[in-house]
């Protein structure tokens, strides 16, 4: 009988391993660009989920759109970006190294479009959700022009209507949809809002301050992912 006991307990704890591996198996035919990870510590905010995750050897924490991400689970990415000393307001914490992810998801992102698998689209954090607020910029508020504070709150008197705001871009991309994207602050905020997305023709480099002349748009759908509450469009860099 102890001997009968033994077994079924060593058989027992031989499938909790099976079942704890088989959760962090690697898919085979994943696209080479894509990354599998098991989250390990979830803290979702009003802006993201931040998410620790491993992966093989590695630890890290990123940064992905509010979802529901369970602690334990395995999921895949394939678009984001690092970025540095990033200090989050709502948790008073910096992490020192964080990915910010674009298209975060518990579905395989493999090179076989025929398995039923959605192929990932550009829906990064630059067309879905504001940049990430940088500590320490401070910049005047162009002549005749207004701030990204003052926008938001009057963003519907604006709608419509040219203006000028200098701000420092925070970050950039060229010919997505046929245009360039910059997303840029100046240290003022209304609310939760701090972070402007300007669509030009002009070429700009993160940490350029510039002054961008545009026409305001309110609730702004591109479509991919790309939905503003304000956007400044077919700006020029002045």
């Amino acid at each position: 009988m102890k001997a009968l006991k033994t077994l079924v307990l060593y058989s027992i704890l031989i499938l909790i391993a099976a079942s704890c591996n088989m959760g962090s198996k690697k898919v085979k035919n994943l696209a080479p660009n894509a990354h599998q990870v098991v989250a390990e510590e979830v803290i979702p905010t009003s802006n993201y989920t931040y998410v620790r995750v491993t992966e093989d050897d590695n630890e890290y924490w990123l940064a992905t759109e509010m979802m529901d991400v369970k602690k334990g689970g395995t999921y895949f990415w394939s678009l984001g970006g690092e970025m540095t000393n990033f200090k989050s307001r709502e948790l008073n914490r910096t992490f020192p190294k964080i990915m910010f992810i674009g298209d975060f998801t518990d579905k395989p992102i493999t090179t076989d479009m025929k398995s039923g698998v959605q192929k990932p689209t550009l829906q990064s954090m630059a067309g879905k959700q504001m940049a990430p607020q940088k500590e320490g910029i401070k910049v005047d508020k162009a002549p005749g022009g207004i701030t990204i504070a003052e926008l938001y709150a009057k963003s519907s008197s604006y709608a419509g209507k040219p203006v000028e705001i200098r701000g420092e871009v925070v970050k950039f991309a060229t010919d997505i949809m046929h245009i360039n994207w910059a997303h840029i602050q100046d240290g003022t905020r209304d609310g939760d809002k701090y972070d402007l997305a300007v669509t030009t023709r002009d070429t700009v480099k993160v940490g350029d301050v510039v002054i961008f002349e545009g026409t305001i748009s309110v609730n702004k759908d591109f479509g991919a992912g790309y939905k503003y509450e304000v956007i400044m469009e077919a700006a020029k860099k002045k």
